[in-house]
């Protein structure tokens, strides 16, 4: 079907499709369906290495260019719907995150219901508002992870959820929402449902009495930090970091606020994973 090219010295093997037999649009598609098995055959002793020859090998059932015409057509029409959703997730994040600078600067003031100011913020130390707990108690015993299971367990890190576990004992419930804190490398995350923990390089931070965790995690990640060495971070600096504070009132109304975005956010991110789960599956029964 294929008529191979290969353009040097970039390596770049240039694909054109016999017309007669098939369109650009649904070779592409079949490819996003053969993508596993493509790397297999790029599998070399030393380096990853496509050829000719290689390709060559590769089999692909194909219907009528007035069929695939039509299925190429249909699967670049999701392909535009990701991108678009994709689209709508970056600009809600960068609203959250000009709404944050305006919000956490006092630019922007919430106001009482009867249009009075709040207070004045106050200023404060991460370790007056926070109180830590070590995840040693809620350490998971086994890697052994499972969709079958219930209790996820979390890191700080991005990777955030690693799996979930059958372990129903020690696990943590109490005091939530709270942040988990990576000690080494600062990274946190928000958390407002039961876990267990994987490492014990994390701080399980707590609001004390009349704070928001929230606001308090929002604000924590405009905080400016260069990690430097493998110490633990959270007693010996974190902690003595100064945040600025309003009232508990206006703590909730912009902790509220902003978690609205972050509903909104997530409404989107679902929307991508479904849209992309829906795409796999046609590739699937379209390609088999």
């Amino acid at each position: 079907i294929l008529k191979i090219k290969a353009c040097f010295p970039d390596s770049i093997i240039g694909l054109i499709p016999d017309t007669d037999k098939a369109t650009v649009l649904f070779i592409k598609h079949q490819f996003d369906k053969f993508k596993i098995d493509i790397q297999r055959l790029s599998q070399g002793v030393a380096q990853d290495n496509l050829n000719k020859e290689k390709l060559s090998k590769i089999a692909f059932n194909y219907p009528t260019i007035q069929e695939q015409e039509k299925i190429a057509t249909f699967l670049t029409a999701i392909d535009a719907k990701i991108e678009q959703l994709n689209q709508k997730k970056a600009l809600l994040e960068q609203y959250k995150k000009g709404a944050m600078q305006q919000l956490f600067s006092q630019e922007i003031r919430f106001k009482e219901k009867d249009g009075k100011d709040y207070p004045i913020w106050e200023e404060k130390k991460l370790g007056d508002v926070l109180d830590y707990k070590q995840p040693t108690k809620y350490l998971v015993s086994s890697t052994e992870y499972s969709d079958k299971f219930d209790i996820p367990v979390l890191t700080a890190g991005k990777t955030f959820l690693l799996g979930y576990t059958n372990e129903t004992e020690n696990v943590f419930t109490e005091n939530l929402p709270v942040i988990i804190f990576d000690d080494f490398t600062t990274a946190t995350q928000f958390v407002d449902f039961p876990f267990k923990a994987k490492s014990s390089a994390m701080k399980i931070l707590v609001p004390r009495k009349g704070e928001n965790v929230k606001f308090i995690y929002e604000a924590m990640q405009l905080i400016k930090f260069e990690v430097g060495g493998h110490g633990r971070h959270w007693i010996s600096q974190h902690s003595t970091f100064p945040i600025s504070l309003p009232c508990p009132q206006e703590q909730t109304k912009i902790a509220n606020f902003l978690s609205a975005i972050d509903a909104k956010i997530e409404l989107v991110n679902t929307q991508i994973e479904r849209t992309q789960q829906f795409r796999k599956g046609l590739l699937q029964q379209m390609f088999v």
